[in-house]
């Protein structure tokens, strides 16, 4: 029944009444993902059926459906995550590539980061200190694996997308965080996220609340201590907040993936990407509101 009613919406997409296409526009959005499989067929058949304009006008909506339910689709996984699932990392930075890469494989970035981590665990000696653990880590991420900051296309959105980074090895102080932080929280090192303000770092624990040494992997993990976040904040003339020294959440991390990439598509002044983005953290923030309910 399902099918036989999804596939009679599907021959009314094309119909000059706005008020009739609106109409069957959000029935099939109701339906959600299960109409994607018959939209993308109806897609494929539509060639060789009515004039060219016809044609362009029954494609066009037909991708413009399928985007709006993907879309629809990863807002409420957001959500989801920041409400029952925000202690997963790796899942809020798929969920974020999904936006742009809706049939992205899960397990092919977690299989990914696993190679790398095993590259390392082969490495490991239990008498290493924890600067020697990170040199290790250094060695197998940027000189093995050939990792490094994007420095020539800083703010291109693909520097937010997980997939990319992984791909290209080229990424933003905070994509390049998420995936050292995934490798060594794998390997089981004491490593947190710092929301540091213009460059995302990570820091050493010490103890559950005291910071050993800070790391910054857009500078090919780069050890360094809490004076020289001082000078930083000094040279951009921010004042200071305990904040900066401290670990983040996961929700943290996420939502400023989002920020950064609202800022990519106003660079590139991609009206409809921003507002899409501001969806994204109206959804976030509404499952981190509920979660602390």
């Amino acid at each position: 029944m399902k099918e036989s009613k999804v596939n009679a919406l599907i021959t009314l997409l094309d119909d000059p009444d706005t008020a009739i296409y609106d109409q069957v526009k959000d029935e099939l959005l109701s339906i959600g993902e299960d109409a994607i499989p018959y939209l993308e067929s109806a897609w494929e058949a539509s060639f060789p059926v009515g004039t060219f304009s016809n044609i362009l006008v029954l494609q066009n909506r037909i991708e413009n459906l399928i985007h709006k339910i993907q879309f629809n689709t990863n807002l409420n996984h957001l959500k989801n995550w920041a409400k029952y699932d925000s202690n997963n990392l790796l899942n809020g930075a798929v969920i974020i590539a999904k936006y742009q890469y809706p049939d992205l494989d899960r397990d092919k970035i977690v299989n990914h980061i696993s190679m790398i981590r095993n590259d390392i665990w082969l490495e490991l000696d239990d008498s290493l200190t924890a600067y020697e653990k990170i040199r290790l880590v250094n060695q197998i991420i940027y000189k093995i694996h050939g990792f490094s900051g994007n420095t020539n296309n800083f703010h291109a959105p693909q520097n937010s997308f997980i997939n990319d980074v992984l791909d290209s090895k080229r990424g933003n102080p905070l994509s390049l965080s998420i995936i050292y932080l995934a490798i060594c929280q794998a390997l089981g090192f004491p490593i947190k996220g710092i929301n540091l303000p213009k460059h995302f770092i990570l820091g050493y624990m010490k103890s559950s609340d005291e910071i050993d040494f800070y790391i910054n992997p857009f500078s090919r993990g780069a050890v360094f201590s809490h004076r020289d976040i001082n000078d930083f904040l000094v040279q951009l003339k921010i004042e200071p907040k305990k904040s900066y020294y401290a670990p983040c959440s996961n929700y943290d991390m996420i939502l400023r993936i989002l920020i950064n990439l609202k800022y990519s598509y106003e660079k590139l002044g991609y009206k409809e990407k921003i507002e899409e983005i501001e969806e994204m953290i109206y959804y976030i923030n509404q499952g981190q509101h509920e979660k602390n309910e």
